[in-house]
């Protein structure tokens, strides 16, 4: 367990940049500037990313991150505790089934915020301030957000319908709701084939919710 444990913290080691919410970064682009006469010296081209932006980017890192973890886990645990950091990340501290998701005594993916809203609309959620984004608000927040708790009942339900003969999915518009799922599903089978597959889907939801942000 000390050794998963460890595999996981690797996969959230993002997560402080993430739950602090994050300032102005800068990328620094170096160039070429032409003074009198001909003469080149180097310039620095200075791009600047508001801080909601390089927060959400945060956690969609640390959520990639768990995914890979999740994906390769030598055993089922490993793939859980994995799983249920991947899951804690994106519905935060009031959001459904946040915390000990696999019952070994350890938050794994603890976050002062998610990516969605709380059940009770609070705290506000990382996406909520770039929902100007339609990318933003059609792939990962998958709905207006006015009522939180009956979003989140969709995907409950959505959960509780799921057979491996019965996709439901893609009934979602969230993708990270649907992440969420996939974890469950991993957090409710003793098999590593399986855990390995639901890591599978749930990589592709990570990857259009981390496009949605350059759309």
């Amino acid at each position: 367990m000390r050794t998963s444990r460890t595999l996981v913290c690797v996969a959230v080691a993002a997560i402080a940049l993430a739950s602090c919410g994050g300032a102005s970064t800068t990328d620094d682009v170096g160039s070429t500037e032409v003074l009198p006469g001909g003469e080149d010296r180097p310039s620095t081209t200075t791009t600047v990313v508001d801080a909601d932006t390089a927060s959400f980017a945060d956690r969609m890192n640390a959520i990639d991150e768990a995914v890979a973890v999740w994906r390769s886990a030598p055993s089922v645990e490993v793939a859980q505790e994995a799983a249920e950091a991947a899951a804690n990340l994106i519905v935060g501290p009031n959001g459904p089934g946040y915390g000990d998701r696999n019952g070994d005594g350890v938050v794994a993916g603890e976050a002062a915020a998610g990516v969605l809203p709380g059940l009770d609309g609070t705290p506000e959620g990382l996406a909520i301030p770039l929902a100007a984004n339609g990318c933003i608000r059609r792939d990962v927040l998958g709905g207006p957000w006015t009522d939180p708790g009956a979003e989140w009942g969709a995907m409950l339900v959505a959960i509780d319908a799921w057979r491996p003969d019965n996709n439901t999915m893609p009934t979602l518009a969230s993708h990270p709701m649907r992440v969420v799922g996939w974890a469950t599903f991993t957090l409710g089978s003793d098999s590593l084939d399986e855990a390995h597959e639901y890591a599978g889907h749930a990589k592709l939801h990570v990857d259009i919710s981390v496009r949605a942000l350059s759309c």
